[in-house]
């Protein structure tokens, strides 16, 4: 039998992202660094953050958005996978 637990992480407001990148040169490139699990980033994948979209959450009545930042592989050289 599977233990389960509860999952909640503190997702940043805008606010919080500002705070952080504060005082960081504009041509600073942020990376994104992916857990492997819940909360596991001892063999986190990282990815080069390339977007923000606003996303409208299909489960809200009142018609919500939510601010997405979208993430792909780092610069580099890759072999395409023909799987």
């Amino acid at each position: 039998m599977t233990d389960t637990f509860e999952h909640n992480p503190r997702v940043w407001t805008a606010a919080r992202l500002r705070e952080a990148l504060q005082g960081l040169p504009d041509d600073t490139p942020i990376h994104v660094g992916v857990a492997d699990g819940p909360g596991d980033f001892d063999g986190y994948s990282e990815y080069a953050l390339v977007n923000l979209e606003p996303v409208e959450k299909d489960d809200d009545a009142q018609g919500g958005v939510e601010y997405t930042l979208f993430a792909d592989f780092k610069a580099g050289q890759y072999h395409f996978d023909l799987d």
